[in-house]
């Protein structure tokens, strides 16, 4: 049954479920910040995939993260199993008083039934309108206005039975002092000043990359003596070859490129030291507005509702819909090698980031 009623519960253990990208994760921090606010002397436990550790495992509000590494389905179906059921018992054994899964997948389910919880918070998705979904919760949550709402907004929502509003939503993303101190080292011996900008062009599919010419162009216009541009990427081949290309590509001597040399929290620790953060949709993006560095997002065929930078006057959104046609983002065939965001204009996006940057 869908619910809409507050509960009466002061809750000392919580187990967050979320199983998503990078990007979903940080997008998630203002349900685990909420509840802290509102529980400081609960623990707080997340459930989430392997690879997206890093962006919750230096935040000082949990206290364990729980993962599903999707290489158990290579080792065979019986080492495969033996995970499942050591994860299952970790989890029952952690003595969950409540559950919110916000996650939709099935598995993220049968964990929520099987922690054993007093309270089970889902969502009431359309496309999980069966009795093995309310049987693992005992607390739905209605979604009939997420499609109007922000990523953020849509999982604050699964708070509403204990009276917390969205409005206090709020992300964060957190870095160890190790990676902080690698990055100053790494600044140092760069020669870098506090007066950086950081360009992180590249994201895990190519539709939604701008042109490599209309990058170097926009890095030679910003970069001057005293201001160096940084360029970042992840240290997967492909987007290390659009680095490169880029970097060819750039007459100016003011450019410094650390693409797959840092992990997510060492970038953050890169980006909280910028003037201005510029880039695809992609984690940084999101990362950068929770860190409340100035942000410009080249967005195309995404769902700007759900998917731009959250936050405020800081982060501004070019999208490449006001310039052209774009295909509904569920139709894009995300191998394919055309980008999107071509319909960019560079003398734009020069022009906002020099209004940001007061030049």
């Amino acid at each position: 049954m869908v619910k809409s009623t507050q509960v009466n519960i002061t809750p000392h253990n919580i187990f967050v479920i979320k199983l998503r990208h990078h990007g979903d994760m940080i997008l998630t921090t203002p349900v685990i910040n909420s509840l802290h606010e509102r529980y400081p002397n609960a623990s707080i436990d997340v459930l989430l995939y392997k690879e997206t550790r890093p962006i919750l495992e230096a935040h000082p509000a949990i206290r364990c993260l729980h993962v599903i590494d999707r290489t158990w389905k290579q080792e065979g179906h019986w080492r495969k199993l033996r995970y499942e059921c050591a994860l299952l018992a970790s989890v029952r054994a952690s003595c969950y008083d409540v559950v919110v899964n916000l996650a939709d997948q099935w598995r993220s389910a049968l964990i929520t039934l099987f922690s054993g919880a007093s309270l089970r918070i889902g969502f009431a998705f359309d496309k999980r309108k069966s009795i093995f979904w309310r049987l693992c919760h005992n607390y739905l949550v209605p979604t009939d206005n997420h499609r109007h709402l922000h990523t953020v907004e849509q999982n604050m929502t699964a708070l509403a039975p204990f009276g917390i509003s969205p409005n206090v939503a709020r992300p964060s993303m957190h870095f160890s002092e190790t990676d902080a101190q690698k990055v100053d080292i790494l600044l140092l011996k760069q020669r870098v000043t506090s007066n950086f900008i950081i360009f992180h062009p590249t994201a895990r599919w190519e539709f939604k990359c701008w042109e490599d010419e209309k990058v170097a162009t926009t890095i030679d216009q910003l970069a001057h003596t005293g201001r160096k541009v940084i360029l970042t990427s992840a240290p997967e081949r492909y987007e290390l070859e659009m680095i490169a290309r880029i970097q060819s590509l750039c007459t100016t001597p003011n450019l410094i490129s650390l693409a797959g040399q840092l992990s997510l929290p060492q970038l953050a620790a890169l980006i909280i030291r910028a003037r201005l953060f510029m880039g695809v949709d992609s984690a940084p993006m999101h990362m950068s507005a929770a860190l409340g560095i100035p942000c410009i997002a080249l967005l195309g065929p995404t769902k700007l509702q759900f998917w731009r930078p959250w936050g405020g006057e800081d982060n501004r959104v070019i999208w490449a819909g006001d310039y052209g046609p774009l295909p509904d983002p569920d139709s894009i065939d995300t191998n394919t090698r055309q980008r999107y965001l071509s319909a960019i204009p560079v003398k734009d996006v020069v022009e906002i980031a020099k209004k940001v940057l007061n030049d």
